[in-house]
This record gives structure tokens, sequence and C-alpha cells, in this order.
């Protein structure tokens, strides 16, 4: 018996038996119908494509060597008309050539005669479960199917000669199309913005030891759409199509640049007579306006760094709004990693040594030069050894450490220094945090570094993680995507 275990729901299957020899009729019939199929019969050609033109059947079993019309000219039209029936080639010893021939034409498998009703049973079984993964595929293309229509965001997906197997309706309401299906179309034909089409083409030719999503902001008519494309891969990292997904962010952008107008305006207010009140301090203190009494230097001391601290405030409120707008992202250019980092290194060597703190810069080998915006990863590097070295009591050390993968640049800034408890490491990237406690209160600052660091990482499509101990250090991780150009 064929156990349930192999075929599920046995009972559900039709089967139908076209051979001339009555006795393989009744016993494959007899045999089958036991195991719960349910199953008819033809004695010739011209009954079976009768049978089959008025009924769909999931197995046939096809008798070469019938009268009339013969099965190599039944199995074509098995083929045409009921593709996704499975067809097992019935075959004497001195035709196995020509079972080899039908299955080149579509026959799933062949069983010699004379066979046992073993035999039967395992050609049968391996074709129930093609049949079953033919059917869990459908499915599960199915409900994917329904998954990636029901997506508000877009998505497209491309075979390697830029053919569209699938896209749904919220991308192409994105991208403005309302013609006829694209299924089957060439990318050109559909997508009319160039610089979607370039990430594409970028996309198929990325190298395998590369895979990095492409990240564009494109104009669409009055909407403005966030643009990610990958390459897809089979097992052997061959690029064999794109997934492209897209996000309508218009809204999202307004309301960032009315935020980022606010706070400019703020800033620039406020900053040009901050800087003239700072000068017009400094004026009185260097005596120039008359001589001032030692409480007078004092307190007018006091207030300069205050107005400083302020002025300075102003600025990263400008440079934060600057890098939300997006405008870092175009200014990129390739240049040396390996030379700002020294460099980096060695303009705070003298305030490490102020402190008596050990800052080494290890570097295991030669880097690739790095595609980005230099000025601010230039900053990203000076605020986080900046605030190791602010965070180190006396005697620390810091330790600089970088590497190019194939994917990435990971840049790491260790430090023995105070610590962070685990309630202000999920807080420390916020706007104006700063940790406080015992051994920090003392520090200045204005708490927009780390947001600042986080935001150029972030443009420049990477991340920024933390790892904190109290008493026994941090270590902050940058991650920058390496791009080829």
């Amino acid at each position: 018996m064929i156990q349930n275990n192999e075929l599920n729901n046995s009972f559900n299957y039709s089967v139908l038996v076209i051979d001339d020899e009555k006795r393989i009729r009744e016993v494959t019939s007899k045999m089958l119908t036991q195991e719960g199929f349910e199953v008819a019969v033809a004695e010739d050609g011209n009954t079976g494509m009768k049978m089959i033109k008025e009924k769909h059947y999931d197995i046939i079993l096809l008798d070469l060597m019938i009268p009339g019309i013969s099965g190599l000219d039944v199995l074509p039209y098995i083929k045409e008309n009921h593709p996704d029936s499975i067809v097992i080639v019935i075959t004497g010893y001195a035709t196995l050539e020509h079972s080899i021939k039908t299955m080149k034409s579509g026959a799933f498998d062949f069983i010699p005669k004379p066979f046992s009703p073993q035999d039967l049973r395992i050609v049968i079984s391996k074709a129930i479960q093609f049949i079953q993964t033919l059917q869990d595929i459908a499915n599960e293309k199915s409900r994917m199917g329904v998954l990636v229509n029901q997506l508000s965001g877009g998505v497209m997906a491309t075979d390697f000669n830029k053919t569209i197997v699938l896209a749904n309706p919220a991308f192409l309401k994105m991208i403005d199309y309302f013609g006829k299906d694209v299924t089957g179309c060439n990318v050109s034909e559909v997508i009319k913005h160039k610089e979607m089409k370039s990430m594409i083409d970028r996309a198929l030719s990325m190298p395998p030891e590369v895979l990095s999503d492409l990240t564009e902001e494109i104009n669409i008519s009055e909407n403005i759409v966030s643009v990610r494309c990958i390459p897809f891969r089979d097992r052997l990292k061959r690029n064999i199509g794109t997934i492209t997904v897209i996000y309508d962010i218009t809204t999202l952008k307004k309301m960032d640049q009315l935020k980022s107008d606010f706070v400019s305006m703020v800033a620039h207010e406020i900053r040009s007579p901050l800087n003239s009140i700072g000068m017009q301090l400094q004026v009185i203190l260097d005596g120039l306006a008359g001589p001032a009494t030692e409480k007078q230097q004092e307190i007018l001391t006091r207030a300069s760094e205050k107005i400083r601290s302020l002025s300075n405030l102003s600025t990263e409120l400008l440079e934060l709004a600057s890098i939300e707008s997006g405008l870092i992202t175009q200014e990129k250019e390739k240049f040396d990693i390996n030379h700002l980092l020294n460099e980096q290194v060695a303009f705070f060597q003298e305030a490490a040594l102020a402190k008596n703190i050990s800052l080494e810069l290890d570097e295991p080998s030669k880097l690739p030069p790095i595609f980005a915006n230099k000025s601010n990863i230039d900053e990203v590097l000076s605020n986080l050894i900046s605030n190791s070295i602010n965070y180190t009591p006396e005697g620390g050390d810091i330790k600089i450490f970088a590497v190019a993968t194939k994917s990435y640049f990971h840049i790491s800034v260790s430090d023995n220094g105070f610590g962070i408890s685990n309630e202000d490491i999920e807080r420390i990237f916020d706007r104006f945090y700063r940790v406080k406690n015992e051994k920090t209160r003392y520090i200045t600052g204005t708490g927009l570094g780390l947001p600042i660091v986080k935001s150029i990482v972030e443009a420049h499509n990477g991340k920024i993680k933390v790892e904190s101990e109290l008493s026994k250090g941090s270590t902050f991780y940058v991650y920058l995507p390496y791009i080829e150009t």
C-alpha cells in the first residue's frame, strides 16, 4: 500500500490509464482504486484524447505503442491542453529510446513493461510528490502575490535582462504609470526616470563580493519617493535580477523641511547677536574699554564662556539642519581614509597628553579609498575621539581601529573611561541629551555631538552603535558601506 505520509489526500487525485492491453488497464485500475485514486481507462489514443478534452486528469499513464494515434502523438496534445497533468509513459523494453524522447517532450517519467505493483507505486509516489510541490509553489506564489499587492510601498522585481517579473499597484502608482500590464515588459518601457533605471543597471553589474542596497531620493511629478534597489542572486551569488522598493516620503520631507527651516531661522537669529555680545565682552576683558576689577573680570569671563557655548549650540543646530536636509549626500568625493585617521590622531595628541592619556591608531593594513563627504567623516571621527578624551580620566587609554571588509568600512573608537549606564545608552543619540553623574557633571557640551554623528553616518547609509560598561569604558562602532567607484 502507498503510505499516507507519502501521498497526502491521494483520493483527491485522478488518474487516466491509456493502454491497449486489457490486463494492464484492469490491474492498474484495481490497484490505484484501492489506494484511493479516482481511476479512468482508455483502450486507445483517440478515446484517451476525447476523455482528456472533457476532463482534467492529475496523472496520465500513457502507453507509447497503442493502436490508432500513438502515445507519441497523444503526449503533445496533453501538454497543450493540460500542461499541469503529469504524464508517465508505459513502454516495452524495446522502446526505451522512444521513452527518453517522450520525456524530453514533457513526460514526467516512464515505467517499462512488465512492471510490478511496487514499481507502479514508486513512480506514482514520485508523481504525487511532484504535484504537491507544484501546488505548494503555486500556493506560496499566490500568497506572496496577495501580500505584495496589498503593500503600501511599491515593489518591482526584474530578471537579468531587465524584464519586469512583478510590479505591485503601489509601485505603478508612484511612478505615475497607468498603462497596460507591465509583466514581461522591459524596464525602459515602463520607467522613465533615469535615476531609477541607473540604479537597476548598477545593481545588476554589482560584483559578487559586494552586496549593498542602492538608495536615492527621486522627484516624480510633485512627489518625492525614496528608492532602494538591490541585486537578487542565486546560490552561486550570480546576479539574476533586481528588487526595487519605493516609498512616498513627500509628507515626511515637507515636515522635515519645516522643522529644519525653523531651526535654521532660530539659530541664525541668535548666532549673530551672540557673536556681537561675545566680541563686546572680549573688548572689556582685554581692557580696551578701561580697567576692570578682578571680580568684574571673573564675572565677565563666565559670561563670555556661556555666550561661547550658546554660539556653539546655534552652529551645531545649523549643521544638524544641513545634514538632515540631505545636502551632504550630494557632496561626496573619493579620498584616503588612512590619511584622515592619522590627521585626527595627530590633532588630538596634545589634548590626550594633557590628561596623560594614550591615544593610538591600530591600522592593520592599508585601507582602500572611501567615497563619502570628507568634511563630515572628519567630523564623525573628531566627535568620537574628543568624547573619548573628555570622558576618560587621566592615565587612560584610547584605541582607534579601522578595517575594510567586502561590504563595509569598520571604524571603532574604544576607551577605558567612565562608561555609560544601560539607561543612558538608550538615549545618548537623542538631541541635547548628556550623561550626567558625579564623574561627568563638570564636562561641558551641547548634547548635539552624537546626534550629529548619527545623522552623518545614516546619511551615508551606514550605522553606528555603542557598547559600554560603567567604570570600564566604551566602544563606538561606525559602519560605512564600501562602494567601488
